[in-house]
């Protein structure tokens, strides 16, 4: 533990004292899907017709989002990826049994592919209000879904430092991770039209780097005093520390449809965390350099697993499945210490194919965009 620990920082930055008993590099995985009407397929707002009739067993895993189709499936804490995905997969079949009787699905990509913001609601819960009192009309745009992977992190320097460091394989990630390249009916041309789209709220993004933990918790709080946000959570970044749970938490990624490639994705973020602390030997080093990781963010969002991601040190760009192969040697080995070998190895399968390779595909095989939902729900169920 370091001196951070002892120093006088606010309550919400203050990090958990005992280690986590299930040891470091823990993991929780939230992921976000959305609700679909059984017969169109179309948004459906009735979360809160479906809250009340969750089974007890999970009713504190599924709570709701900012827009009124959107639910969250959240697991306890982990010390194997497979473990966290057979709670994700028990959490999305309890999800899909209590639709049933409401005439309801659920489906999982970064965006629905041909909603429109008139039709939006906003949830009713005190803090989607207070969103959407702070954002205005900018809350009632159309609803992205994302992957949220919190790993255990043992003291709040250590974190800060992942914090830095892994702002750099963030587009990487996302690239990857591509799951939504339809909006409001029509091809984009991006593999995450998501990212531009909740780009529209503030405070999010590639977070610039602290120099301490310090640091980063008084210039967070200083936006609490001035009441600018209530609480540290309304920092939407593509990456945070979460001092109440003792974690780092990515939030760059889009849901993914197959609980396959959830769990790939899980297996690279904990091995890439762990190779930080660990100071193995990762690819694209520079960590200061703001607008490229800005820009490699924007070529991830628009090209997906086909982007050239820019290495500042070499001064060229690299293509995302040519980083994805140069990584493995270095992850293989955390990869092993962790038990989630097969799943680090599904990556390479993901930087082929991923969401919004298959979302296309699809699309091209079906005569409208609804019937392609409609397949995205029966791949969740």
């Amino acid at each position: 533990m370091t001196d951070t620990s002892t120093r006088d920082l606010p309550d919400w930055a203050k990090w958990p004292e005992e280690p986590h008993p299930k040891g470091e590099f823990t993991i929780g995985v939230e992921e976000e899907v959305m609700l679909i009407s059984a017969m169109s397929n179309a948004l459906a707002n009735r979360i809160d017709a479906v809250m009340p009739r969750l089974d007890p067993e999970v009713v504190d895993r599924v709570t709701p989002e900012t827009h009124g189709s959107a639910v969250e499936l959240r697991t306890g804490v982990h010390s194997s990826v497979a473990d966290a995905m057979n709670e994700i997969t028990f959490l999305r079949h309890s999800l899909s049994n209590t639709l049933k009787s409401l005439q309801l699905r659920a489906a999982a990509s970064g965006t629905h592919p041909f909603a429109v913001w008139e039709e939006i609601v906003v949830s009713a819960g005190e803090r989607y209000q207070f969103v959407h009192g702070s954002m205005r009309e900018l809350a009632r745009r159309e609803p992205t879904f994302a992957l949220h992977v919190h790993v255990g992190i043992g003291d709040p320097e250590s974190a800060i430092k992942v914090h830095n460091q892994m702002r750099v394989h963030l587009p990487l990630l996302l690239a990857i991770s591509a799951n939504s390249p339809f909006w409001q009916g029509r091809d984009t041309g991006l593999a995450s039209a998501r990212t531009p789209l909740f780009q529209a709220f503030p405070r999010v993004g590639i977070p610039r780097p602290f120099r301490s933990y310090e640091q980063y918790a008084e210039e967070v709080d200083l936006m609490i005093r001035t009441n600018a946000i209530p609480e540290s959570t309304f920092l939407w970044w593509d990456i945070r520390p979460q001092a109440s749970l003792g974690t780092i938490e990515i939030r760059i990624m889009d849901s993914q449809t197959r609980t396959e490639d959830t769990a790939a994705l899980v297996a690279l973020t904990r091995c890439m965390v762990r190779a930080e602390i660990h100071e193995s030997k990762l690819t694209i080093r520079n960590i200061d350099a703001q607008e490229i990781i800005s820009e490699n963010r924007f070529l991830a969002a628009r090209d997906g697993i086909e982007a050239e991601l820019i290495d500042a040190e070499a001064e060229t760009r690299t293509p995302v499945r040519e980083i994805v192969a140069g990584l493995f040697p270095a992850l293989l080995p955390h990869a092993q210490d962790l038990g989630c070998v097969a799943e680090l190895e599904h990556v390479s399968e993901l930087a082929h194919q991923n969401g919004a390779v298959r979302q296309r595909q699809i699309s091209r095989e079906v005569p409208s965009l609804a019937q392609m939902v409609g397949i995205l729900a029966d791949e969740l169920e």
